[in-house]
């Protein structure tokens, strides 16, 4: 049986990079107008010979997001149930060689974290944990029957499970999962993951498949844009989204672009990438794919969250503490990453109102539905 690995290995890291970096401004033109975009159109939108039509991307970007999803953004919050990881990953500040407080919530915590996130209007929320057995699916099984009933939608971002574990917790109230390949560059991937169950490209690159089979409602992919270049990763992350769209055709997908941001450790990102080419990345898949989510988290700075939700953007996270009871506990454990916009979830959706957007706390299929039955 096919499946991305196989198709991934016909391809080379080095030659792909130099195929985008060669487009010409007539190759951007022609992906511009081609009404039906190809892998080299996608390649063309992605390359510095497309920086002088952004503005026209942006342009074409908004127009075809409003087209397909209105204008809604679909809010959501992350809670952190474990910083727990045994995994060494340079970039993270979980890697497990941080020598800082360890928490893994109680049910107590997680219903006080769920009580204030509650409060400020969330009805979709994001379940995230280090990679552990201590946070593995049993742990995550029990949560989802505890919480379901708060929520009308549960994603999850943890360690890449099996099929037989992702079908148990769709049973118990899961919705959709992000996953995150960190990059494609097999050869360097390496590089970056030194100990742990992470190690292993091909497993974590093979648990899509898996998610596939489970008939999970929505897949989230992405990279973690600092660790390769950035415009071929993204080329990859294309190919996959295009290569399980084919095969899992029953699945929803979205993209997300989570930039390097500063954390426990010294690890200096390797690939720079300006909001500019920010900007350029989520137009470029917006024209490439009119009909995949596109999510853009607190990662991102005030300034550029409120110029670019309009642009492109579907889902947008808000008010988020990335440290295990950052909400009601205030704990004071080792965060994943520092956020950069730490607007509350009002202010966030003051925004929204404030250009004409409906900012759209529970999952905007039920909220269409409701919307084309009145």
């Amino acid at each position: 049986m096919e499946t991305f690995n196989n198709i991934i290995n016909q391809y080379d890291w080095n030659a792909t990079q130099k195929s985008i970096l060669s487009k010409s401004s007539r190759d951007v033109e022609e992906a511009l107008s081609n009404p039906h975009k190809d892998m080299e159109d996608f390649k063309s939108l992605l390359s510095p010979a497309a920086i002088p039509y952004l503005e026209q991307m942006a342009k074409l970007s908004r127009q075809l997001t409003l087209k397909r999803f209105g204008k809604t953004i679909q809010l959501y919050i992350p809670l952190y149930l474990s910083n727990v990881c045994e995994n060494e990953c340079l970039y993270c500040g979980y890697n497990r060689a941080n020598a800082i407080k360890r928490i893994t919530l109680t049910d107590e915590e997680i219903l006080k974290e769920i009580e204030i996130i509650k409060s400020f209007g969330f009805r979709h929320i994001l379940l995230v944990t280090g990679e552990s057995r201590y946070a593995g699916v049993e742990y995550l099984n029990h949560v989802l029957q505890l919480i379901r009933s708060h929520f009308s939608l549960i994603s999850i971002e943890v360690q890449p499970l099996e099929q037989k574990e992702y079908e148990l917790l769709i049973s118990s109230g899961l919705n959709s999962v992000y996953l995150y390949q960190e990059t494609y560059n097999r050869i360097h991937y390496k590089n970056y993951h030194l100990f742990g169950k992470k190690t292993d490209f091909d497993f974590r690159l093979d648990t899509y498949e898996r998610l596939g089979r489970s008939g999970v409602h929505k897949i989230g992919l992405g990279v973690l844009l600092g660790l390769e270049d950035w415009r071929t990763d993204s080329f990859f992350t294309a190919l996959h989204l295009k290569y399980l769209q084919k095969r899992y055709w029953k699945t929803k997908y979205s993209v997300s672009f989570p930039r390097l941001r500063p954390h426990s450790g010294n690890f200096e990102p390797n690939c720079t990438m300006t909001e500019r080419e920010l900007l350029q990345l989520i137009c470029a898949y917006r024209i490439f794919d009119e009909d995949v989510e596109l999510s853009l988290s607190t990662r991102e700075s005030e300034k550029f969250r409120n110029h670019a939700f309009t642009l492109g953007i579907t889902a947008m996270s808000a008010g988020s503490k990335t440290e295990p009871g950052g909400y009601a506990i205030h704990s004071n454990a080792l965060k994943q990453f520092e956020p950069d916009d730490n607007r509350s979830p009002a202010e966030i959706k003051e925004l929204i109102l404030s250009q004409g957007y409906e900012a759209v706390w529970k999952d905007w299929d039920v909220y269409m539905q409701m919307t084309d039955s009145n």
